[in-house]
């Protein structure tokens, strides 16, 4: 484990969550951009907080200058319950940001990314859905976004500047076709990576350097 990475635990709805929270490396008495919240893979087909799809995208954001929290899904690894088809999921995302990013912090909320893969990108779909009528999102990375086999959330319009959607054009787990079809109505923009499938093998170096150019945008 890098030495910056911190295991933890926090109460979520159905008992304790397993975290890794990841922090950048900053000159003294600088604080971190804000925390990038990222939902890992269905639980139920070995996805976890170590996919390596995920430590890419925690990798991005650190080297962006942002706190990476990734957690377990209830029932994945040492989280407390049972999995709920992205009902319960969806709450323990939630339970996740509100302490630690919390609204109500000694320096004012603080500045909150949302990224997600696969199944863990259905449901940061329907978080940021949620969470954009409380709060400012700054970032939003959805990577294999699972359109095919869930009820993704459309991405607010007002939060389509601030999002990066990335998709393999070899995905055989989701179609690409779903994606744009999800994306067409919202005239949402998706990159596509040519000749890559769902997990990004050999291309994770520049799905990283997609995700930390975004992240370096405004």
């Amino acid at each position: 484990m890098n030495p910056r990475t911190a295991k933890t635990t926090l109460q979520g709805p159905t008992g304790a969550l397993e975290l890794l929270i990841d922090t950048p490396e900053l000159p003294p008495g600088q604080a971190p951009r804000g925390v990038a919240v990222i939902a890992h893979p269905h639980p139920l087909f070995g996805g976890t907080m170590d996919n390596k799809v995920v430590q890419t995208l925690a990798r991005a954001f650190v080297q962006c200058g942002w706190q990476a929290v990734r957690f377990n899904f209830r029932g994945v690894g040492n989280s407390q319950g049972r999995y709920d088809e992205g009902r319960g999921e969806l709450q323990d995302f939630l339970a996740v940001v509100a302490q630690c990013a919390p609204v109500e912090g000694p320096g004012g909320p603080a500045a909150l990314a949302l990224a997600g893969f696969s199944f863990g990108a259905f449901v940061t779909s329907h978080a940021a859905a949620q969470l954009a009528t409380v709060r400012p999102i700054a970032k939003l990375v959805l990577v294999g976004t699972a359109a095919s086999r869930f009820a993704v959330a459309p991405v607010p319009a007002e939060l389509h500047p601030c999002t990066l959607v990335v998709h393999g054009e070899q995905d055989d787990t989701v179609p690409l076709v779903d994606v744009l079809t999800w994306a067409r109505p919202q005239t949402l923009p998706v990159t596509v990576i040519p000749g890559v499938e769902h997990f990004f093998h050999g291309q994770l170096p520049l799905l990283r350097g997609l995700v930390a150019r975004h992240l370096g945008a405004p």
